[in-house]
């Protein structure tokens, strides 16, 4: 993409990141053995059942570590003969509009010719993925289709050795139970009705009274499943908080208890002692704050029987309607325009839009490039030193809630997120964010994405104080003072990245009243913050005023 289209901050941040690629960017010739389809057949598929998508726990509080990246021997699916007439089998005129443009473009020597076909293919092959769409949920469907809306390869010779090699190692399953797709895998989950449309500004065509009072009940099952882990998160808290103060007090009765007999005068006992006499105060405070845990406790425990009977009736009529709700493929081609949206938004204004991989625009190291394993690193990564990135705050308690991960196989830069939450559910449904596979830097495009996940939450948060309180409130005021013209989130992204790339190695990049922000509102951990304070006067003061802010009341 252009760095144009960057912030200055971030686009110093790639430039700081990028290798010495850029000397390579000329043409290519047409590679050998490009293969010859001039006829194209047609043929039927048939539907599969639905994959499981991974649901919110939010008992877990961490990544678990990636213990395996790539497989150790790769598969052959890019070496097969018939690899590009498979993937464009059955497609009807679409497979034949990409074929007849793309043998232009691989033959062309003229740039000015070239650069009219680049634009013709990323219409046909957006056009082709349409088509192809529909047909993810099926298991029938050939892994050339599969792994063409994957990782946009189409013509498996446009790898150099190397890049074939890679690609045929990286792990097809997800084995990580995290929520983070390919494209292939996303829109099979779209079809089979696990994961629901992403959200659009466009009115929806009304579906069939039976299929939309199914989608109405689902609706409201999603919606009163947030109130049911909310209301058992709150119900285990209370639980966990009663246990150990009853801990406590057995502790206390027991040493109250405790008479040392009288010397000389046995089996008489001594009275209490000092230490024993002021027992009684603290177990009075702690029967107190026992009477106080049980009032809140039962106020839970009846939400949550509340939401469970709720849940039980809402189940028992899905069970009673249709098994699966039909998706249409009207509704898989709104999705794929969704898509396509968030893929031109990973690009830029005036990025490179080439939606085929090829060795000519391919420049990412390995551990660099957007595999769901490598980026499930980084996430793992930003969680350890921003451990609040994907929490959300509901009754005075921190969910974790890692957002649903699209990845989409372009040439962009920007990560963002699509949505912070779905509409039915705001208490423990997942966001939705989105993450270029071919970036010049992985960690920076995830960070973008993260920054405006937190952004959208804090701000939804904050509702119509959103520039008076909170992280929003705090950034909008500080913004004002130094009069900063255009859109605010994206100098707060910007200003993410900076905190994460740069304040979290101590280095000093910020405003001083910036860096006190952060350091408040997205805090790193209390490891990182140990370290800091160490490092330079500057964060042992923010450190201090922690330590201030934990001893007053209103902290």
């Amino acid at each position: 993409m252009s760095d144009s289209d960057l912030d200055p901050t971030i686009a110093a941040l790639l430039a700081e990141s990028s290798s010495d690629d850029s000397d390579d960017d000329g043409e290519f010739d047409s590679p050998d053995g490009f293969p010859e389809i001039h006829d194209v057949p047609l043929f039927g598929e048939e539907k599969s059942a639905a994959d499981d998508v991974p649901k919110v726990d939010l008992s877990v509080t961490q990544f678990k570590p990636i213990e395996k990246f790539y497989e150790e021997t790769g598969h052959n699916y890019f070496s097969e003969a018939g690899y590009y007439k498979t993937a464009l089998t059955g497609e009807g005129e679409p497979a034949q509009r990409v074929h007849q443009v793309l043998s232009k473009y691989l033959t062309c020597q003229d740039p000015k010719d070239k650069t009219v076909y680049r634009q013709q293919i990323t219409m046909a092959f957006w056009e082709l993925l349409r088509k192809i769409a529909p047909k993810m949920g099926r298991s029938s469907t050939p892994m050339s289709k599969k792994l063409l809306m994957r990782f946009g390869v189409i013509l498996p010779s446009l790898f150099t050795p190397d890049q074939k090699d890679l690609f045929s190692k990286v792990i097809m399953e997800n084995n990580t139970g995290e929520p983070v797709y390919y494209m292939d895998e996303w829109f099979k989950a779209i079809a089979n009705g696990s994961l629901t449309l992403s959200a659009t500004d466009e009115v929806r065509v009304r579906k069939s009274d039976a299929n939309g009072e199914q989608q109405r009940i689902k609706q409201l099952k999603s919606k009163n499943d947030g109130k049911l882990q909310s209301a058992e998160n709150l119900l285990n808290a209370k639980e966990s908080e009663r246990a150990m103060m009853e801990s406590e007090l057995k502790s206390r009765i027991d040493a109250l208890c405790e008479h040392a007999p009288v010397l000389g005068m046995e089996p008489h006992k001594m009275p209490y002692t000092e230490a024993q006499t002021k027992l009684f105060a603290e177990i009075m405070e702690r029967l107190r704050a026992l009477q106080k845990n049980n009032k809140e406790l039962s106020a839970n425990l009846k939400d949550f029987e509340e939401a469970k009977e709720i849940n039980v009736s809402l189940e028992q009529k899905l069970d009673a309607a249709p098994e699966t709700i039909e998706v249409s493929v009207t509704d898989i081609n709104t999705e794929m325009d969704t898509v396509r949206q968030m893929a031109k938004m990973t690009i830029g204004r005036r990025g490179n839009q080439f939606p085929i991989f090829t060795r000519e625009f391919f420049h990412c190291i390995p551990q660099g490039t957007g595999f769901r394993e490598n980026v499930l690193n980084i996430m793992s990564w930003v969680e350890e030193n921003d451990p609040e990135a994907f929490c959300r705050v509901h009754k005075n308690t921190k969910n974790r809630i890692v957002p649903y991960v699209l990845l989409v196989p372009t040439y962009g830069d920007f990560g963002f997120c699509w949505e912070p939450f779905d509409r039915y559910n705001r208490v423990t449904s997942r966001g939705r964010i989105v993450v270029p596979m071919y970036p010049r830097d992985l960690k920076i495009s995830i960070l973008m994405a993260v920054a405006d996940l937190r952004w959208q939450v804090a701000k939804e948060k904050a509702s119509y104080y959103w520039m008076e309180e909170g992280l929003t409130g705090q950034y909008y005021q500080w913004a004002e003072k130094q009069k900063l013209k255009g859109e605010l989130k994206s100098y707060f992204i910007s200003d993410y990245v900076l905190w994460m790339t740069k304040e979290v190695n101590g280095v000093q990049r910020m405003d001083k009243e910036l860096r006190a922000i952060f350091w408040r509102y997205i805090p790193f951990s209390q490891a990182k913050k140990e370290e800091l304070k160490k490092r330079s006067l500057v964060y042992q003061e923010l450190y201090q005023r922690d330590i201030n802010r934990s001893m007053s009341d209103g902290y």
